[in-house]
């Protein structure tokens, strides 16, 4: 095993010695490889950001709070369970939601929102369908969603964007100029009855999950071929005027909360009162609110995995939306491929650098570990205090795997010349020798750990063959003080070995003579008194080692001295 031990140390040294600090950057590139690949291809680092992003915001401190003008009729269970026996299973006849309409009119709504599909007639009640219809064609703020199928069946379809009422054409080339119009046919389900096509107040209100499942975004609109196909919330946002920014395609929701947030009412309950002589409701309950009409009955499956729960209620999400929409408040986030590509580089890049330009290593940990964790603060807080959400969790990851790699690949290093000098000395049970060599530098100020830092490490990489390199400081208290700023090199060679002893002096001879050279490029100041000797002795493994290497110190030093 110990054998295994130095054929290995050997080999690592072996490496280190012929990458030297181009490892940091090989393995840059590699990462950055991979970052590529991660974003093309393989979506990791997505699903490692969405994951953030659902802690962070079901989490969050300052949660935005639900619009109190917004409220929901809820088709629940006990709705379904009250209204079955005058009107049976759902669905229930049109002339339901009919008069339904006409009370709540009569309050003076802001908006009445239907996120009930009404896509095909009611055979068996045609005078309920044709009441329906007439209640719509007397209101002007009523909307009706429609449903976009997916794009694989537009070949089946026979409607094309310009049959529908209300959408605007707004494809134009470079220069401005209006691109002729297409009338390739697009696959939806549209509501049946013509008042709610001729009212122009139509909307999708389909919920795009991403590839886990979890429902993040809002599409706001469609492109169909130059065709603006507008949702639900974007919609009665326009009818409204709730805002007057151009909005995104798909915007990232800004949730108020756990389901149930806002104002609910169950249908059943206002159905009754509103057909009741005595009221026991205010008349004015729905005065200038935006009333939306849906369900959260379980048996009627509209209920989707979100950020904040795995069961949201689909229309508490369409609510979400145009109070995100009303707003302007839906969290604005830099994403895609280009953000993420961008900023992983440059995380791994920053972090390679400090390791090639051989910065403290401690200090580098420090910076790192702290910058880290602030930019997950910072990401955190954002996320409180602004609209804004700092998308940063997947580089950050890809960060502390270049530096994990890094570090144990320098403490790798440092391991295997530490066993390969103990494995020499204990190999030379006769006789072991030392070279050493210690240099004094000598200069008006102590140099800063971080510079002897750097000294270390270059003389090590200027040395062809296994050394050690230690430093004592000329601010340490008690004796060691007395010998200023000090760098001691060793070698370890057998005793025997003529060839060997001939390779370590020409390595301490070139060690010498590039020395001045090396502390110029590292930044020494000017006027910098550098002195070393070389010496040499014997280690012998049967005696104590501790005692031997005082000796051989303390020779090197009165040499030194001497010079």
């Amino acid at each position: 095993m110990n054998k295994l031990k130095l054929i290995i140390s050997q080999w690592l040294v072996s490496v280190t010695r012929k990458l030297s600090n181009n490892f940091y950057l090989y393995l840059c590139a590699l990462l950055t490889l991979f970052v590529l690949l991660d974003a093309n291809l393989f979506h990791v680092g997505q699903n490692m950001r969405d994951r953030a992003f659902d802690m962070m915001v079901k989490n969050r401190i300052v949660m935005p709070k639900a619009d109190p003008d917004i409220v929901i009729i809820d088709i629940n269970e006990a709705s379904l369970s009250a209204m079955a026996k005058d009107y049976g299973r759902w669905p229930w006849p049109r002339q339901v939601f009919g008069e339904f309409v006409e009370n709540i009119e009569a309050q003076k709504p802001k908006a009445i929102v239907f996120d009930i599909l009404f896509s095909d007639a009611d055979v068996y009640n045609p005078d309920s369908d044709t009441y329906f219809n007439d209640v719509i064609a007397g209101t002007d703020n009523t909307f009706f969603p429609m449903l976009r199928l997916p794009q694989a069946s537009d070949h089946l379809s026979k409607v094309t964007p310009e049959m529908i009422p209300g959408l605007v054409y707004s494809a134009k080339n470079a220069n401005g100029v209006a691109i002729p119009q297409t009338k390739n046919p697009i696959a939806i389900v549209l509501p049946h009855f013509d008042a709610a096509l001729n009212s122009k107040h139509l909307g999708t209100h389909n919920i795009y999950a991403d590839a886990d499942g979890i429902t993040r975004e809002y599409r706001l609109w469609h492109d169909e071929n130059g065709w603006l196909l507008p949702s639900l919330p974007l919609a009665v946002g326009s009818f409204a005027k709730l805002s007057t920014l151009p909005p995104p395609q798909s915007m990232l929701i800004n949730w108020r909360g756990k389901p149930f947030t806002y104002q609910y009412a169950t249908f059943s309950d206002v159905y009754t009162d509103m057909a009741s002589k005595v009221k026991k409701r205010a008349p004015d309950e729905f005065a200038n609110k935006i009333v939306i009409i849906g369900s959260t009955a379980p048996s009627l499956f509209d209920v989707k995995a979100t950020a904040m729960a795995k069961e949201f209620p689909g229309v508490e999400i369409l609510a979400t939306a145009i109070d995100n929409v009303k707003h302007t408040d839906y969290l604005h986030v830099w994403r895609g491929k280009t953000p993420y590509i961008l900023m992983s580089s440059l995380l791994i890049w920053l972090t390679a650098l400090a390791f090639y330009r051989n910065v403290d290593r401690d200090k580098v940990t420090t910076i790192f570990s702290s910058s880290q964790l602030s930019l997950l603060a910072l990401s955190y807080l954002t996320l409180n205090l602004t609209d804004v959400y700092l998308d940063i969790t997947g580089p950050i990851t890809w960060a502390v795997m270049y530096f994990s790699v890094a570090k144990i690949y320098a403490l790798a290093n440092d391991r295997a010349m530490q066993r390969l000098l103990a494995n020499d000395i204990e190999a030379g049970k006769k006789g072991t020798a030392i070279l050493l060599m210690p240099i004094m530098i000598a200069s008006k100020e102590a140099l800063p750990d971080g510079m002897l830092k750097k000294i270390q490490h270059q003389i090590q990489q200027h040395c062809n063959l296994p050394t050690t390199v230690e430093f004592l400081k000329g601010t340490q208290s008690g004796i060691w003080g007395l010998f200023g700023d000090m760098i001691v090199v060793s070698w370890a060679y057998a005793h025997d070995d003529e060839a060997e002893a001939n390779k370590v002096q020409q390595d301490a001879n070139q060690l010498g003579a590039k020395l001045k050279t090396l502390l110029h490029n590292l930044g020494m100041p000017k006027g910098t008194d550098v002195r070393y000797v070389q010496h040499l002795g014997m280690l012998n493994a049967e005696k104590p080692l501790a005692n031997q290497w005082r000796v051989l110190f303390a020779q090197a030093i009165i040499k030194l001295d001497m010079v």
